[in-house]
């Protein structure tokens, strides 16, 4: 006999026990993906020097490592709909914290840049399920808010990633600062394993990659896409090499000064949820369009050498940046009527996609042009953005996640 689906009026709601623990268990595995994927952002000038290579070869290490998850995601996203969505995020990344352990001990850049890669990998299974997880758990009417905090943990994430190792290796160097990173990357995987509730709603299936073909279809989903891609490609490629910009002339900062750049993800911590509930009430169009132009409008800023508009401007890009990744994320949930977890997976796939072959693009933007020519090919990505959500189409087609698949 075959059991009818958990009533839908059991979906986590805002006061419940199940959705603080959600939200706590998705924040720390937000903190420990990012802190992971981006620990050696901070410190490309100082591994540019230390192992004698140019700028666009440094971003290899960060590039790599998004670039083999966006090869994975897809794959990892197709194994959580045969085998649950958190059994694969905690072998994700108990695996992945694992793999950073190893990045200290690393003597050659070869050797870094193959850690990397695999840790790239390892880390695929959360960012992949994540969305499908708060889609198919959280009451539809206050995923927004959900996903936002989600996004808002990879944003402080991101901001450890950075913080962390480039504070630490202004005193003790580089491995030691890939180290302190990797370990409090571990503690907070534990966190995540013990805090995460079970699957409710999840019910196994053998979809294989047909579901692909179907989101590929929908017009809506592939300018989401296409956004995620642009976006991301622009975000990397600032924070990889507006380090460079600040280390050099006329700022000549320290480097444990330049790393503070990452405090400005804490911002956009806030932007996520704030604009995650924001378009649940005032719609996701026009969330978005106003998130890209704020981006660009911060970009801008930051091109005059004026320390104090540099630092104005970041922040304001970086809160377009998390505003339009939380809104753009949550509405891949509310749209995708079935397979969410490989729609989700689609969305990563683009959006690490575009930090991978963007962010390293951009290194060659910035060796022929510096920062201006770095700002103008960033503008360009968002340009695209900015079209594709222009142009699509209203909420009416989005599936209410309340209602069981």
């Amino acid at each position: 006999m075959t059991l009818a689906p958990p009533d839908a009026r059991a979906r986590h709601r805002p006061g419940s026990p199940g959705l603080r623990r959600v939200n706590l268990a998705l924040f720390a595995a937000g903190l420990t993906t990012f802190m992971s994927l981006y620990c050696t952002q901070a410190l490309l000038p100082e591994l540019s020097e230390g192992f004698g290579v140019s700028p666009a070869r440094a971003s290899l290490l960060v590039s790599l490592s998004t670039g083999a998850l966006a090869l994975a995601v897809i794959p990892v996203s197709s194994l959580s709909e045969r085998f649950g969505r958190t059994r694969v995020m905690i072998v994700s990344s108990v695996a992945s914290a694992l793999v950073g352990l190893l990045i200290p001990v690393c003597s050659t850049f070869g050797q870094l840049a193959a850690v990397r890669t695999v840790q790239g990998l390892a880390l695929a299974g959360v960012p992949a399920v994540a969305m499908a997880y708060l889609a198919e758990e959280v009451d539809g009417a206050h995923l927004g808010g959900a996903m936002g905090r989600y996004v808002a943990g990879t944003a402080i994430g991101g901001v450890l990633g950075r913080l962390v190792p480039g504070v630490v290796a202004g005193f003790a160097g580089w491995r030691w600062a890939l180290g302190v990173t990797a370990v409090l990357a571990l503690v907070f995987t534990v966190a995540f394993w013990l805090l995460l509730p079970q699957s409710r709603f999840f019910r196994p299936s053998r979809m294989g990659y047909r579901p692909l073909l179907t989101h590929l279809s929908d017009p809506g989903l592939r300018r989401l896409y296409l956004i995620a891609m642009t976006a991301m490609a622009g975000f990397v490629t600032v924070y990889n090499f507006l380090t460079y910009r600040l280390l050099d002339g006329p700022f000549h900062l320290p480097q444990e000064v330049a790393s503070l750049i990452a405090v400005t993800n804490l911002a956009g911590s806030v932007a996520s949820a704030r604009a995650g509930h924001l378009a649940d009430r005032a719609g996701r169009r026009k969330v978005l369009v106003g998130a890209l132009l704020l981006a660009g409008g911060g970009l801008v800023l930051t091109v005059p050498p004026v320390l104090p508009l540099v630092g104005l401007g970041l922040l304001i890009f970086t809160v377009g940046f998390f505003a339009t990744h939380s809104v753009a994320s949550g509405w891949i949930g509310r749209r995708a009527a079935s397979a969410r977890a490989q729609a989700s997976a689609l969305y990563l796939f683009s959006y690490y996609l575009g930090s991978s072959i963007g962010g390293t693009t951009g290194g060659f933007a910035y060796e022929s042009g510096h920062w201006d020519g770095t700002s103008l090919y960033v503008l360009a990505l968002l340009a695209v953005a900015l079209l594709a959500a222009v142009r699509m189409p209203g909420d009416q087609r989005a599936v209410k996640p309340s209602q069981p698949r």
